[in-house]
């Protein structure tokens, strides 16, 4: 009978042991431990950490309860209708703090059965997820900063030898056959790029790399759509175009959104502005913006591209003086240029020139085409 007495007494003691170790480890953990009746629908146990971290105590945390059991009776609804997977669930979601914020977090839950296998209470974790979500936020900001060092010189070969490709029908094709190449290695560093350093990879693994084509006409006609929410009278007319052209399409389309801001905003609601593409004299693809307005002083042309420069007409005109800097920069790297000029019938004319191959027998890099942008010979 001693003996016995002695096993209980031992059993006792281990048993409040461990409820002081487990208390200690709760009361000590940056995850909240919450437990819930499923009969009442409320809070019966919130640990300290509720209070470190959101503000709250078992007596005041009504605003953090009705988050944590936000669809608990549609949830034992499910269970009661044979929806095992109902038991245990892990979901993301924002709670209230006490100060008013939101903080996103982990909430995993489970359903504590009866002895007759009916959901007594419901007992979960929650865990902060701010940190986390501000090292991914980090981590895409850094993917994306090194994404564009390298982009930026890749862009610019890229163009450059577009252009070298476009201009030299003439050189032997020993030369052509290292154009080729440099044009496959560019090709091979931008899919790289693009499979590991986008900053939507860190996000989303197995992503389609982003298209680096685009069809010149649509490309003139969605900028055109887009303006006219501010100007109504906006033309657009193509003549000869090529199906498609390599470019970054949203570098162009930004490109063409600064030529069009520059063109509103420096003539009257009245005065129409036209949009054309076509095929260069000197061969390549020219795009232009031109308006019928006043133009601007024969002196200032040498700059209305320099960085931060505004015009004498710029008086009483929202601006920075980057937008004209911008647009010439996104040409530069394409290996093309961007010039400015007053006709006397049209009043200013944005001039987009870019190394496109348009000749017979020539496309721009599709799936099925050699990076050269010619088509295979099969």
């Amino acid at each position: 009978m001693s003996e016995t007495i002695a096993e209980l007494k031992a059993a006792l003691q281990q048993s409040l042991a461990n409820e002081a170790r487990y208390r200690l480890l709760l009361d000590h953990s940056s995850e909240i431990s919450w437990m819930a009746d499923c009969a009442t629908l409320r809070l019966s146990w919130l640990s300290p950490a509720a209070e470190r971290q959101f503000g709250y105590t078992l007596d005041s945390a009504q605003a953090l309860a009705s988050g944590l059991l936000q669809d608990l009776q549609a949830r034992l609804a499910r269970y009661a209708d044979g929806d095992l997977s109902r038991r245990r669930l892990l979901r993301e979601t924002e709670l209230v703090h006490a100060d008013g914020r939101t903080v996103p977090v982990e909430i995993e839950s489970t359903l504590i059965l009866d002895e007759q296998g009916v959901p007594a209470s419901v007992v979960g974790v929650v865990r902060d997820l701010s940190a986390r979500r501000e090292l991914a936020a980090q981590q895409k900001k850094f993917a994306s900063m090194l994404s564009h060092e390298f982009r930026t010189p890749l862009s610019t070969i890229d163009g450059a030898v577009q252009r070298l490709e476009m201009t030299g029908a003439h050189h032997d094709e020993g030369t052509r056959k290292r154009y080729r190449k440099i044009q496959t290695a560019v090709d091979r560093m931008l899919a790289m790029l693009d499979e590991y350093l986008s900053p939507e990879r860190m996000a989303s693994i197995g992503r389609e790399r982003q298209p680096n084509e685009i069809n010149p006409a649509k490309l003139l006609e969605d900028a055109a759509g887009q303006a006219r929410a501010r100007r109504q009278s906006i033309t657009v007319q193509v003549d000869g175009l090529p199906p498609w052209m390599r470019c970054d399409p949203a570098g162009m389309r930004l490109c063409l959104e600064m030529l069009l801001d520059n063109a509103i905003k420096y003539t009257s609601d009245n005065i129409p502005i036209e949009l054309l593409g076509r095929i260069a004299t000197e061969g390549g693809v020219e795009l232009l913006v031109r308006d019928h307005g006043a133009g601007i002083a024969a002196a200032e042309l040498p700059h209305v591209f320099d960085k931060a420069f505004r015009g004498s007409n710029a008086a009483g005109v929202a601006g920075s003086g980057l937008g004209l800097y911008m647009a010439r920069s996104i040409v530069d790297v394409h290996g093309g240029t961007v010039t400015a000029r007053n006709v006397s019938e049209s009043g200013m004319e944005f001039r987009i020139w870019l190394p496109v191959a348009a000749n017979a027998g020539k496309k721009l890099a599709r799936a099925e085409a050699s990076s050269d942008n010619s088509l295979d010979a099969s």
